[in-house]
């Protein structure tokens, strides 16, 4: 039996990040609900983030008082994620996906290693297509243009087999002066990159959106449909609300304010 589309969202502007956070648990909680039944979807949220530090599970809120103070200071939030992996940013510039997705529907069901190698080799496999941009291999999870340049970082959480949070890949310039007030994912020594300057050519966050959605549909098998929002009933309606509250939310900061 072949397996159920995945229902995919493009937001046009910039998300306030613990907004999001909700809707990822509103929408892990309907898959949870409907899936007794097995009319539950698997969704793809594709989106850019306000300026925002996030820590993972790994870290503290004792541990990153201090930081929290600093990065707040020159104009992005800070919010501690329940994702894997450590200190990162997120902000306008670059992509970020989302993919909540049952890994049960297969048999036997998709392992969390597998899970996050595929979403890696889907990055790096669309990098080439797209852009030729070929990548190097590291023994870190994510994406890097060579040993010190890290252009795609990947976080997730399972819980009931069922995936939240994912991947951000830089798209812009915007993103590298905010990664550079942090040591990101624990890296030393380590720098973010993006599509814009390995290509020497300017891209936009919208201009790769068709690309990933294919990619990603390939790389896990899956047809790629995509979701209107009035048609969805609760899910569709917070998706509507969240984008509310982002227009309403007004402007951001381009860089970081200095200190």
């Amino acid at each position: 039996m072949p397996l159920p589309p995945v229902f995919y969202h493009y937001f046009r502007t910039p998300l306030p990040y613990t907004r999001t956070l909700l809707l990822q648990e509103k929408i892990h909680q309907l898959q949870l609900a409907a899936r007794r039944s097995s009319s539950h979807h698997d969704i793809l949220l594709l989106l850019e983030h306000r300026p925002v530090y996030t820590s993972g599970r790994r870290q503290t809120e004792q541990e990153l008082h201090a930081e929290r103070a600093r990065l707040t200071s020159i104009g992005a939030e800070f919010s501690i994620a329940a994702r894997g992996g450590q200190l990162t940013y997120h902000g306008p510039g670059q992509l970020v996906g989302y993919p909540l997705l049952d890994l049960a529907r297969t048999s036997p069901p998709i392992g969390i290693r597998d899970y996050i190698c595929i979403m890696q080799k889907m990055i790096q496999s669309y990098l080439l297509r797209t852009h030729e941009i070929t990548h190097v291999p590291s023994d870190n999870t994510g994406v890097f243009l060579d040993p010190v340049t890290k252009i795609a970082s990947i976080g997730v959480q399972v819980r009931h087999r069922l995936t939240t949070h994912g991947f951000a890949m830089n798209v812009t310039k915007e993103p590298l002066e905010w990664f550079a007030q942090v040591v990101a994912c624990g890296l030393v020594d380590v720098k973010a990159g993006c599509i814009t300057e390995a290509k020497g050519k300017n891209v936009r966050v919208e201009d790769v959106v068709p690309g990933i959605v294919d990619a990603f549909g390939t790389s896990y098998g899956r047809d790629m449909v995509k979701l209107c929002p009035q048609n969805a009933g609760e899910l569709g309606e917070a998706i509507l609300a969240l984008e509310e509250d982002a227009l309403a939310a007004g402007g951001w900061l381009n860089a970081p304010s200095p200190t």
